[in-house]
């Protein structure tokens, strides 16, 4: 699954959260800002790989923030507003922008548009190497065996990680514990299938609450699935 930090600056929080929505579908982290201001903070604090930027924002207006970037680094930027005057297409660029949509904005337009950004200016959307998914509030990361929940380190034994990485892989997908136990444990694995349902009780009380666009969901009768909303 891609991997990727992207900052969202709209201030407009339907559309933050619809592009956040799309966007973590694809294995994005997603950050928000709602005004100028907060945007270069979150700039500062995350260090994103793409900001998809709305000129028309408060306290600092789009144009400010993407020359106030531009005077210190050279990640992508996407600027977003409902004008679509040539004047501004030409300004974004000059001022460093990399592209330029205009709403109203299919999302998949906009995740089309992120990813040829990235391969053309050499950002890679996978992390070589890296085995890691990325959720609203939860990252699980199977290279350095570490859970994230709301931005902290939850400590977790590597069978409970490895079951929750492998499920979140494959959202949606329906698996039996027979499935789970070859798949997670290993053929030569012997043990009931009961170890499944104990884990998942494990990772259910680690996560609980965390989120409402996702959630380990058990199937009755067949197995379990990490469910997320689409």
């Amino acid at each position: 699954m891609s991997v990727g930090k992207i900052l969202v600056c709209d201030d407009d929080s339907n559309i933050c959260e619809l592009l956040r929505l799309y966007l973590e579908k694809e294995g994005y982290e997603v950050e928000i800002a709602n005004d100028g201001e907060e945007a270069l903070q979150k700039f500062e604090e995350s260090g994103p790989d793409l900001v998809l930027l709305d000129i028309m924002m408060s306290k600092l207006d789009g144009w400010q923030v993407c020359r106030e970037i531009r005077k210190k680094s050279s990640c992508p930027i996407i600027m977003i507003t409902a004008k679509g005057e040539t004047f501004d297409k030409v300004l974004g660029l000059e001022l460093g922008s990399d592209d330029y949509v205009v709403k109203p904005f299919d999302p998949k337009e906009i995740v089309a548009r992120i990813k040829a950004i990235m391969r053309r200016t050499g950002k890679p959307t996978e992390q070589q190497g890296m085995k890691e998914v990325c959720y609203d509030k939860l990252v699980v990361n199977l290279t350095k065996y570490e859970l994230k929940v709301n931005g902290k380190i939850v400590d977790t034994p590597p069978k409970e990680l490895e079951l929750l990485y492998h499920l979140a892989s494959n959202p949606n997908r329906v698996y039996t514990r027979d499935q789970l136990l070859d798949e997670v444990w290993g053929f030569e694995y012997y043990g009931d299938s009961r170890t499944v349902d104990v884990h998942i009780k494990r990772l259910r009380e680690k996560l609980e609450g965390t989120s409402d666009q996702w959630r380990l969901k058990t199937v009755w009768g067949v197995g379990y699935k990490f469910e997320v909303r689409e």
